[in-house]
C-alpha cells in the first residue's frame, strides 16, 4: 500500500486553521480540509485542479 503525502501551503499557518491540503496522484488531486483529515475529500483531475487555481490566482 502506498503512503499519501498530504501538504499544505507554507503561508497557511497565518490563515487562523483555515487551510486545505493536497495530496498528488498520477491521474488525480486530492484535496481536504486541514481540520478534519478524516472527513471528506475532493478527487479532481489535474486540469480541474489547474482550473481551479489559475480561477483563485485572478
Amino acid at each position: 500500500m502506498e503512503l499519501i503525502t498530504w501538504k499544505k501551503a507554507r503561508q497557511s499557518d497565518d490563515q487562523g486553521g483555515a487551510c486545505v491540503e493536497v495530496a498528488r496522484f498520477p491521474q488525480a488531486v486530492a484535496i481536504r480540509d486541514s481540520k478534519n483529515p478524516d472527513g471528506p475529500k475532493l478527487l479532481l483531475t489535474p486540469d480541474a485542479f489547474r482550473a481551479i487555481l489559475n480561477d483563485l490566482k485572478h
